[in-house]
């Protein structure tokens, strides 16, 4: 990590407003001076605005049960996975409220259903690193925008291993109970749409689904801002 992303994960905590007087902004995708994502790099992030709902088929793990429905905003390529990166390990949060708008965007114009946003907790590791969670910005300002509460009801039982390091074949096993609902979270008969930055097999939404449909939950969707193939 260079100076300015440690410095940036170092003030993750602190108000964008801060932030902003702090460390200018520069952009994720072009790396122009002045924006988190300039206009010309934000329209990347609505790539998928005006795709039919629904998976594509060929898609590997097309919709991991017990998920409903499955969206995501873009492919994990270019300007999106650059900005998911310097969100995630470069404490550019300003990035947070540009992707949790895409998510509203893209769910707001193909949801199936849903009354509250619940987003996949990263680890308290990963947190404490940080300064936040990414998945946590993402769904309070989709959510916001799309006028229904944001609950932080899942969180983690226990440390996994990082999911890109692992074949298809053990992601699923790598996070088998690795999530519970938040105690004096109340799930039962809601539909929930999980929030999270990047998904690829699924593997990480369906753990999360399962905890919460054990829990009361009456069904389970999913949204991403970008999906990797």
């Amino acid at each position: 990590m260079d100076l300015v992303g440690g410095l940036r994960g170092v003030l993750g905590s602190v108000a964008n407003r801060a932030l902003d007087l702090a460390l200018p902004a520069q952009c994720a995708g072009c790396r122009r001076e002045g924006a988190a994502l300039c206009s010309e790099c934000l329209p990347a992030l609505d790539v998928r605005l005006e795709a039919e709902p629904g998976v594509p088929i060929g898609l590997p793990a097309d919709i991991p049960p017990p998920l409903l429905q499955l969206e995501w905003c873009a492919p994990f390529t270019g300007v999106t996975r650059r900005a998911v990166h310097a969100l995630k390990y470069g404490g550019e949060r300003r990035l947070a409220p540009l992707m949790g708008a895409a998510v509203a965007r893209r769910w707001g114009r193909v949801a199936a259903g849903g009354d509250a946003f619940v987003p996949v907790p990263a680890s308290p590791d990963r947190v404490r690193e940080r300064g936040y969670d990414q998945a946590a910005l993402l769904s309070g300002e989709a959510a916001r925008r799309l006028r229904l509460p944001s609950l932080r009801a899942l969180e983690r039982t226990r440390t996994t291993t990082a999911q890109f390091d692992l074949d298809r074949a053990h992601r699923a096993s790598n996070l088998r109970g690795a999530f519970r609902v938040a105690p004096g979270v109340n799930v039962a008969g809601r539909w929930i749409v999980l929030v999270d930055d990047v998904m690829t097999t699924g593997a990480t939404l369906a753990a999360c689904a399962t905890a919460l449909l054990e829990a009361g939950a009456m069904a389970i969707s999913a949204v991403a801002v970008a999906r990797e193939r």
